[in-house]
């Protein structure tokens, strides 16, 4: 069974997919959701449809994983489901999950070098409706001190944050927000 710190931590990325805050994630959300990260992040045509076919690939990995009933939703329920199972099993994610977490990396490497650096964690978070000190914050924690992270230091963070148990981890962090 998830733990209440991990089930809160799944629940703040699930928002982020459930556009409609309906309680559900389903195409139209995702769909919804590239639409926002474009917008937010004003990025221009081109971008926008790479942001879209990501997530669409995200959604149907997603959705074969998740959706248990094949109803084309997927429910807090099956979300945290999903994730817990990860946790128990981090080194066996599945494609989709893979590639989240790149999509993730490459959202906040906005200058495209293959390091995420305060500027571009801060900017980005702050576009996407995070509190720039807490943004900045977070990147100081995530960083541990670091000027940059890179992907493989994003990958073991990532990991942190669908599986651990410690409230002050780094990996925590990778959001831009701190859990309250």
């Amino acid at each position: 069974m998830v733990s209440e710190f991990r089930r809160r931590k799944y629940l703040e990325v699930f928002k982020t997919f459930d556009s409609d805050a309906s309680g559900t994630i389903e195409k139209k959300d995702v769909e919804k959701s590239a639409e926002m990260l474009a917008k937010q992040c004003k990025v221009d045509e081109a971008k926008q449809k790479e942001y879209l076919n990501t997530m669409l690939k995200i959604w149907d990995g997603l959705q074969s994983q998740a959706d248990l009933n094949k109803d084309g939703h997927v429910t807090v329920d099956e979300w945290v489901a999903l994730w817990d199972s990860y946790a128990k099993n981090p080194s066996s994610a599945h494609d989709w999950q893979n590639l989240y977490c790149k999509f993730t990396f490459q959202l906040l490497d906005t200058g495209n070098d293959g390091l995420i650096n305060r500027e571009e964690f801060v900017k980005v978070h702050e576009a996407l409706g995070v509190n720039k000190n807490e943004a900045e914050d977070s990147f100081q924690k995530l960083s541990k001190g670091k000027a940059s992270i890179s992907l493989a230091d994003f990958q073991e963070l990532w990991k942190e944050y669908f599986t651990s148990e410690d409230a002050i981890a780094p990996g925590n962090f990778i959001f831009g927000f701190q859990l309250k």
